[in-house]
């Protein structure tokens, strides 16, 4: 059960920091957030590591883990996160976390493909049950046709961030081990920001980045992220994958569309389509059943 509450931790964090990223991004921009947040995320690691563990940088992993917790941090941090925060500004935080939703039926096909790990009937069930509760949010009915609900571009690049994102998940679960998650999380934000650091001055864009850091209500939002996202949400998702199995920790995570509905109506003023309600609840009815 350690597990499972790990992995609900996880999505809870993630529903702030992916309201906080949004508000972000639609001040500064995708690619200043990802970066900035891996700064403030690894910053956060840091102190925590050498509190709990006497060390503020992950100096006892071995090569094996730097290898694949550091490939899994390109994948995860840079390529998929970085389509995630631009499908963010294009349709907005709710709709591309419920696309997101897709990392469990993703994730667990990996999982059996290259970790060897199997689901039950029941959990392929809910994994299914959770895939058409996406259907439901992003598809709608006019004149006999059915079409998207959202733009093309947005939904595009959050398919991408989902992507990358379960790539991100296997590589790590091959890479962790009994290796502490925290650690490991720093090893994946490093990686990461080794490689925006040869990116983005060859991208010229060092100064927008710079110019990102005056924005002090910008920076507000992306040490929020940066707190329950890089810092304790991925870290508790790590302590979910190395307690249960990938598809079932991956499947949990993916309610942060329906915990995101309450805040965007509450306290941004957004209206919600009946269906896109109903879709969420059945999301929510395909998580406990591969939970449970």
């Amino acid at each position: 059960m350690t597990g499972e509450l790990a992995a609900l931790g996880t999505a809870l964090s993630w529903t702030v920091t992916v309201m906080s990223f949004e508000a972000a991004g639609k001040k500064v921009g995708a690619l200043s957030v990802n970066i900035l947040r891996l700064f403030g995320g690894l910053l956060f690691l840091s102190i925590y590591s050498m509190i709990a563990r006497g060390m503020p940088l992950p100096l006892d992993a071995t090569g094996h883990q730097w290898l694949w917790l550091g490939l899994s941090g390109v994948v995860g941090f840079v390529v998929g996160d970085l389509c995630l925060f631009k499908a963010f500004i294009l349709i907005g935080s709710r709709i591309t976390m419920v696309l997101f939703a897709l990392v469990p039926p993703v994730t667990a096909f990996a999982g059996w493909l290259l970790l060897g790990e199997t689901l039950t009937v029941q959990q392929w069930l809910g994994i299914t049950l959770t895939v058409t509760g996406i259907s439901m949010v992003i598809l709608i009915k006019q004149a006999s046709k059915v079409k998207l609900a959202h733009p093309i571009k947005g939904i595009l690049l959050a398919l991408g961030g989902t992507l990358g994102q379960a790539a991100g998940l296997v590589l790590s679960k091959h890479g962790l081990g009994n290796y502490n998650a925290f650690a490991a999380t720093q090893i994946r934000i490093i990686a990461a920001i080794a490689v925006f650091i040869i990116i983005i001055p060859l991208a010229g864009l060092t100064s927008n980045i710079l110019k990102a850091t005056k924005n002090k209500r910008a920076m507000g939002f992306i040490s929020m992220g940066a707190f329950f996202g890089p810092f304790l949400g991925v870290s508790l998702s790590l302590v979910a994958l190395s307690l249960i199995e990938v598809g079932v920790a991956s499947t949990i995570m993916a309610m942060v569309p329906v915990f995101i509905i309450f805040p965007e109506v509450a306290f941004m003023g957004k209206r919600l389509r009946p269906l896109e309600v109903a879709g969420a609840a059945v999301a929510v009815a395909g998580v406990a059943l591969v939970s449970l």
